[in-house]
């Protein structure tokens, strides 16, 4: 590994892995939630303690807020911007040389949009962001369908199946590869990129995770590179190669969209499919509601964005000072954690919020994708992939059951599952309802 990534590692995550692993052993619930193994596979007792009485909340590695109204607040609040990768606590010394040093392409470095200001980040985001419009989406709707039904008819033949590997991650490579020019051939190639680079996301990652990131970042580079100057020479009816073709953005930032696209219309959508899954196994008098009434599968995907969220945070810096009460008052360049899912499941705006219902009238107020300039730009590729995947699954396979407890990601920021093996009964020997496994049921389940 390049030595001077090291150092990134040690300004990024190194010294903050470190604070978080002192707090861990006092038993402090921030550090839990971030480090812990509950906070990655059941943050939402986590999330009540922190909430307390609500307001903003201390932690070891910044602020943080949990109430609905006061994220919302946050995320439209132009008195914040986007955190920086490196926090300004770190010593100088070591911040500054940190800084010098340039990653491949990544979705937490500029100029990925994530990590973008305005006016930089419109310039950036306007491109890219007509590949998600409601028009560009609803053009992809009969080539969504088609990947379901082929990937299902796959399915099939087979007894057993991991509804992650083999549907879940399935559906938004397949949608996303297309739109950026990739051969079919390569998705599981992008599939192992990605599983690698997710953990960026995360605070305080190991050494070993973060030199996993950098060779498959750099790996990236290497292809996106190739595969940009291919589409200058032999331009392609695709959305990515119009980016290309634009002459707006130049080689460094098409590879900063192109990990910008892959992230809005794969993670999001991956998270979202395989949480829905167990959930709705967990609770059959739901999913039996939306077999008799299918109309309600859009609220249904809505409050599993609710009670689930694929993106459980998310991160400002303070512009300006801001004093928010109570003796609390955030400083210039000071880091401030977003609790989407504590946002979710706040009882002031949810009422009884760690219970699971598909016809909950306000789901949609959620806040999973975020809100403000730097909402989710994949959230409506997001809906309607989900809207075709889950119906059709549960319609062809009524007896779906899983088959021993599914396996989290172990990822602090990103909430979902890495491997869910399931048994696929036929019509004809589906008698039962359909019930989880074993139990990694959130509260409320």
């Amino acid at each position: 590994m390049n030595a001077r990534y090291a150092v990134r590692w040690l300004a990024e995550h190194g010294l903050p892995r470190l604070a978080l692993r002192a707090k861990y052993r006092t038993g402090d619930p921030f550090a839990e939630l971030l480090s812990g193994e509950e906070g990655r596979s059941d943050p939402y007792s986590l999330i009540d303690r922190l909430r307390g009485t609500g307001g903003v909340r201390t932690g070891p590695v910044g602020y943080a807020a949990f109430d609905y109204q006061l994220c919302r607040a946050i995320l439209r609040d132009n008195r914040f911007g986007v955190r920086t990768p490196i926090d300004p606590v770190v010593p100088r010394p070591l911040r500054r040389y940190a800084e010098r040093v340039v990653l491949p392409p990544n979705p937490i470095e500029a100029p990925s949009m994530f990590m973008l200001d305005p006016p930089e980040h419109n310039r950036l985001r306007k491109p890219v962001a007509s590949a998600f419009t409601p028009r560009a989406v609803a053009r992809l709707d009969d080539r969504v369908r088609e990947v379901v039904t082929e990937l299902l008819d796959g399915m099939s033949a087979r007894g057993s199946v991991d509804l992650i590997g083999d549907f879940a991650a399935q559906v938004p490579i397949a949608v996303i590869s297309e739109m950026l020019g990739f051969p079919a051939a390569d998705r599981e190639l992008f599939l192992r990129w990605g599983d690698a680079v997710t953990p960026l996301l995360d605070v305080g990652i190991s050494f070993r995770a973060h030199r996993r990131a950098m060779a498959a970042t750099k790996a990236m580079e290497g292809y996106l590179a190739a595969h940009i100057e291919k589409l200058r020479r032999e331009p392609r009816d695709d959305i990515f190669s119009a980016l290309v073709s634009s002459g707006e953005l130049n080689t460094t930032e098409l590879m900063a969209s192109a990990n910008v696209l892959m992230g809005a219309g794969f993670e999001t959508t991956v998270n979202l499919i395989g949480n829905a899954i167990p959930l709705l196994l967990a609770h059959p008098d739901q999913l039996d509601l939306l077999r008799a009434e299918p109309q309600r599968w859009p609220g249904a995907i809505e409050e599993v964005l609710r009670f689930d969220p694929p993106v459980q945070m998310t991160a400002r810096r303070a512009l300006e000072s801001v004093d928010f009460g109570a003796g609390v008052r955030i400083r210039p360049g000071e880091s401030m954690i977003v609790s989407l899912a504590g946002a979710n499941r706040d009882p002031a705006q949810f009422p009884d919020p760690h219970r699971f219902d598909v016809t909950r009238a306000n789901a949609k107020q959620h806040l999973a994708f975020g809100s403000g300039i730097h909402a989710c730009i994949g959230a409506s590729l997001a809906r309607m992939e989900a809207i075709h995947a889950l119906p059709i699954l549960f319609e062809r396979f009524p007896g779906l059951r899983l088959d021993g407890k599914p396996h989290r990601r172990g990822l602090s920021t990103l909430h979902g599952y890495q491997h869910m093996p399931a048994l696929l009964r036929r019509p004809a020997d589906a008698r039962a309802v359909p019930s989880m496994a074993s139990g990694d049921r959130t509260p409320g389940s």
